[in-house]
Formats: C-alpha cells, structure tokens, sequence
C-alpha cells in the first residue's frame, strides 16, 4: 500500500521539527542559501513568512506529512515572475521525493500557474526525473552570490 502523504500549513507544524529539518547536514548540503543555525524562534518566523505567501500570491508552500509523520515541505514561491517550485525533506523521506514533486506538478496545472521553475544547486546531480514531470532545462542563474541550475515546466 501507497504511504499517505498529506499538505498542510507550515505553522501548523511545531517548530522544533523545523529546527530539525532546516539544520539537518544532509538537507543543508542542498540548500546553499540556509545560513547558520537555526532556533526554534527564527524557524516559527519563517514558517509565518511562506505561510503568508498564499495571501500574498495565491499560492505558496505546504508543510508535508507521510503516514501522519513530519517529511518536511515543497510547494510555489514566487520568484519575479515565476512560481519557483521547492521541496526539502528530510534524509529519511528521500524516497518520496518523485512522487511529491509529481503530486506539486499536478497542484500547479490544477491551480493554472503558468510559470513553473525550479532552482537546483550543482549539489543535485540526478535531475533526469524532472524531464518525466515535464520540466526543461532553462540555464544557469546566480542567487545572493550562489549559482543554480534552473528548469522550467513545459505547457
């Protein structure tokens, strides 16, 4: 049986489990932009923040839960024009990845975003999976002095 994922809002998760995620080494090593350590203050703020990009844009992120336990969260943040599509979980969900990502593909379509990116650092070596979502690669950009791979889903 299919684990059961489910999207919710990122406050509604207590903080500590953001603490634990967003100072994970392995996360970290893809997520250039993380910054130092995080505490549990600083994690609530920041779950208030992507939780404030539905009002703002009508989309945003979600906080992801698989058979009811905390994965970590993926969905839209607006980039310019775009609707940069991210998803970060923890080590131990890596697995679930392909069919988060494919799940987030299927939101966008549903919510008729039409300029869906993704933003990967050279960290990321595997990224063949993102052609079967539909995704093409859209060069290379630099954000606060680091560099991404960028792709962008196609119709």
């Amino acid at each position: 049986m299919a684990s059961a994922i489910t999207f919710h809002r990122l406050s509604d998760v207590p903080s500590e489990h953001w603490v634990r995620l967003l100072n994970d080494p392995d996360v970290r090593r893809h997520m250039p932009l993380a910054g130092g350590e995080w505490q549990e203050g600083q994690a609530r703020d920041w779950a208030a923040s992507k939780d404030a990009q539905w009002d703002a844009n009508g989309y945003g992120p979600w906080a992801i839960r698989i058979d009811g336990d905390f994965a970590g969260w993926g969905g839209f943040q607006e980039e310019g024009d775009e609707a940069d599509l991210g998803l970060v979980l923890l080590p131990g969900f890596w697995g679930h990845g392909a069919r988060i990502f494919g799940e987030l593909v299927r939101r966008a379509r549903e919510m008729k975003l039409s300029n869906v990116t993704i933003m990967l650092p050279p960290s990321r070596v595997r990224m063949k999976g993102l052609a079967r979502l539909g995704f093409v690669p859209a060069g290379e950009v630099e954000y606060d002095g680091q560099r991404f791979v960028k792709f962008r889903l196609n119709g």
